[in-house]
C-alpha cells in the first residue's frame, strides 16, 4: 500500500471523498488555508495598520524566491502575476511574427495557450500551424517535424491538460534554436507535480497558474521570463511593474529592470500567502519524491484496471507519459456515465477530451487507487 506524502487530515474532503481531481480546481492544504487566512485577519481586516507602501513591494519577495527554485531559474527572471493569461495573452505583442511566418500549437492543447495567438492571426494575417496529438506517434517528433524556416513561435503545454501527455522542452529547444523561433511553455498542469527546469530548457518564457498542482488558489500565477524579453517593454504595463511602484510619476513608463516589470497591478495577496506557503510545503517535500509519488499509484492503477476493459492514453512506462494524470477509455463504456457513478460512490475526478482524467496528488494513497479501481470496473 503506497502512503501519502503529507498529512490527509490537511485535507478535510478526503475523510469522505477519494478526492482525484487536482487537475481542475485542486484542494489547497491546511498550511496553505491557514496563510490565506491570516492575511485576510491581520491585513485584510486593518489595511494599512498592517502593511506599508514598503510592506506591499517587498511582500513579493518571498513569493519570487520560492518560485525560482520551483521553476529552475533565477529570482530576476521571475514575474508574479494575476493570472496565467494576463502574460499569456501578451505574447503575441512582445515576440515579433510577420504575416509570412507561422506559430505552431497544439490541436488539443488548453485554450489559454492557443488563442492570443488566434487573435493575433485575425490580426496580422500569420500562419497557425495545428499539430493533432496521436496516442500513436511521438507527438514531440510532430512538433519538431513542424518548425521550419518560417516559424518564429512554437507554444505548447508541457503536459497536456486532458491526457497527461508530456513534451520534450530539450528537442523542442533544438529545433526552435536551428530557425530562430521562440519557445513558450505553460507548465500549468506540471509545477508541483514533476520537476520544471525553465533555465535548462532555455524557453523563452515558462509559465504556470499559481492553483492546481502548486496547491494554491486563484489569483495569482508565475512566470519566468528569459533572454531579450527580461528587458521588453510589456504590452500591457501596470504600475506594479516599476522600478518604485509607489513614486507615483503619471508622465514616464518608468519600469523595473527585471522580470519585476510584467508584475500589473494589485492582486490577491491573501492567495499569495498561501502560495508561498504550499510552495515551501512541496520543495520541503522534493518535486522528484513527489513524481515519483504519483507514477507508483499510476502504476497501481493501470495493473488494478486490467481486464476491465479501462486503459490508458498512454501506457504508463512510456516517457511521454506524466504519472500525475491518467486518461482513461474504455471502448464498451460510457466515460461520463462513469464519472457520474464514480461521483456516487464519493469519487472526484475529471472529464476531458470524452475521457476520465485522474489526478493523483501527493495527498493520494493506494486506498484511493484501490477505491476507484472498484468502483470502475463496477461500471
Amino acid at each position: 500500500m503506497h502512503d501519502c506524502l503529507v498529512p490527509r487530515s490537511h485535507y478535510p474532503a478526503l475523510a469522505d471523498f477519494a478526492y482525484l481531481n487536482q487537475a481542475s480546481l485542486g484542494m489547497m492544504g491546511q498550511p496553505a488555508v491557514t496563510a490565506f487566512r491570516s492575511f485576510v485577519e491581520d491585513v485584510g481586516r486593518h489595511g494599512n495598520l498592517y502593511m506599508s507602501d514598503v510592506d506591499e513591494v517587498s511582500y513579493f519577495e518571498l513569493l519570487r524566491q520560492q518560485a525560482a527554485s520551483i521553476l529552475g531559474t533565477t529570482e530576476r527572471q521571475i514575474a508574479i502575476l494575476g493570472s496565467a493569461s494576463e502574460l499569456l495573452g501578451q505574447l503575441p505583442y512582445l515576440v515579433p511574427v510577420a504575416a509570412d511566418q507561422s506559430v505552431v500549437l497544439l490541436a488539443s492543447d488548453f485554450p489559454a495557450v492557443t488563442r492570443p495567438w488566434l487573435r493575433l492571426e485575425q490580426q496580422r494575417g500569420c500562419r497557425l500551424r495545428f499539430i493533432e496529438d496521436d496516442p500513436q506517434i511521438d507527438l514531440t517528433e510532430a512538433l519538431c517535424a513542424a518548425i521550419d524556416s518560417r516559424t518564429a513561435v512554437v507554444a505548447v503545454s508541457y503536459v497536456q491538460y486532458a491526457t497527461g501527455r508530456k513534451v520534450d522542452p530539450g528537442r523542442l529547444r533544438d529545433a526552435c534554436t536551428e530557425v530562430g523561433a521562440r519557445l513558450i511553455l505553460d507548465v500549468t498542469q506540471a509545477a508541483g507535480a514533476i520537476p520544471i527546469d525553465a533555465d535548462g530548457w532555455q524557453a523563452d518564457v515558462v509559465v504556470t497558474s499559481g492553483y492546481k498542482w502548486l496547491g494554491g488558489h486563484g489569483g495569482v500565477a508565475l512566470a519566468t521570463v528569459a533572454g531579450d524579453l527580461v528587458g521588453a517593454v510589456p504590452a500591457l504595463p501596470g504600475w506594479m511593474g516599476a522600478s518604485d511602484p509607489f513614486d507615483f510619476d503619471a508622465t514616464r513608463l518608468d519600469l523595473a529592470p527585471d522580470a519585476r516589470r510584467y508584475t500589473q497591478s494589485t492582486m490577491s495577496y491573501a492567495s499569495m500567502a498561501a502560495l508561498t506557503v504550499s510552495i515551501q510545503q512541496l520543495l520541503g517535500i522534493g518535486i522528484d519524491g513527489i513524481a515519483d509519488h504519483a507514477r507508483a499509484l499510476s502504476v497501481q492503477l493501470v495493473e488494478g484496471l486490467a481486464g476491465t476493459g479501462w486503459e490508458p492514453y498512454l501506457p504508463v512506462g512510456d516517457s511521454a507519459a506524466s504519472g500525475h494524470i491518467v486518461s482513461l477509455a474504455a471502448s464498451a463504456r460510457d466515460a461520463p456515465m462513469a464519472v457520474r457513478h464514480l461521483r456516487d460512490e464519493g469519487i472526484v475526478c475529471g472529464m476531458r477530451g470524452g475521457r476520465i482524467r485522474i489526478s493523483l496528488a501527493p495527498y493520494n494513497d493506494g486506498s484511493d487507487v484501490e477505491r476507484l479501481t472498484r468502483a470502475l470496473a463496477a461500471v
